[in-house]
């Protein structure tokens, strides 16, 4: 449960928590929130102060329905922001949330110390290459066809047998092209209904079997305020008891907008397994 991100070896056997840094205009919870430097640096000085250990930044909107970015566009929204933070906070471990190989090329060559990709690779074939070629950590997620097609496509012969399937063909690639550090997503949200979304949290101490770090993702999504009657804005309580949950099930890392508040849930969940019969 130890990754190599620039050198630095990471212990992901204590969760680690993953603070999001949207820079795109339509993310379901923050979209545009951090368009200007200061904004940018202040989100991340923050971040970093309540704990994180990684800053994951996305340049290409991924909630259902999301409008298509040209690449051109998704460098030009990450390649300056990666190199502004790296400025302002030398030895940050930056995660680039792309399924594009050259933006996770331009963004490695640049600074960047992890690669977050929502399509394990089927959205660009060369992205193993790329992540092998590199060495970097690499998170690879479940999902189903595209942002713009996913939501229709939550169909599956069993749930969990399918999505384990899955990760262990990606597995099987990945450890061919000789890549080391590699954590799996369960990918929650990404063309699953609610049902399913608590489904997969319910059967998340499965995926322990492939003796790969964990990393979830639920930070104020639609399971969460559909369930509650509420919105994105009023859903952190509600993604603080499934980030519970989440840890004791085996979840090494936290991908989440409050990091604080999951911080706050490691250590507790730490300090309750710590004092276990």
């Amino acid at each position: 449960m130890t990754i190599n991100c620039k050198g630095d070896l990471i212990d992901l056997t204590t969760p680690k928590v993953m603070g999001i840094l949207n820079l795109t205009p339509d993310s379901f919870f923050d979209g545009g929130s951090y368009r200007d430097e200061s904004s940018i640096l202040n989100r991340v000085e923050t971040m970093l102060k309540d704990g994180a250990t990684f800053i994951d930044m996305g340049a290409y909107s991924s909630r259902p329905g999301a409008e298509h970015v040209p690449e051109e566009e998704e460098l030009k929204r990450m390649i300056p922001i990666v190199e502004l933070i790296l400025k302002h906070f030398p030895g940050t471990l930056i995660s680039i949330d792309t399924f594009r190989s050259k933006v996770a090329e331009e963004s490695i060559v640049h600074g960047a110390a992890i690669i977050n990709d929502i399509s394990a690779g089927n959205l660009d074939p060369q992205m193993f290459a790329t992540v092998a070629k590199h060495q970097v950590p690499y998170i690879m997620m479940h999902m189903k066809g595209t942002p713009q097609s996913m939501q229709k496509e939550a169909v599956y012969d069993d749930l969990i047998k399918d999505l384990r399937y899955y990760f262990s063909e990606k597995i099987e690639q990945t450890t061919q092209l000789k890549i080391n550090d590699v954590i799996i997503d369960p990918g929650f949200g990404f063309a699953k209904t609610t049902e399913q979304n608590y489904t997969l949290l319910n059967h998340l101490d499965l995926f322990q079997t492939f003796g790969l770090p964990i990393l979830i993702g639920l930070s104020r999504k639609s399971m969460i305020y559909k369930i509650l009657g509420s919105t994105p804005q009023e859903a952190l309580n509600g993604t603080t008891a499934l980030h519970t949950i989440a840890l004791l099930k085996g979840a090494n890392i936290i991908r989440a907008h409050d990091v604080m508040e999951a911080v706050e849930c490691v250590k507790l969940v730490e300090a309750l397994k710590a004092n276990a019969l």
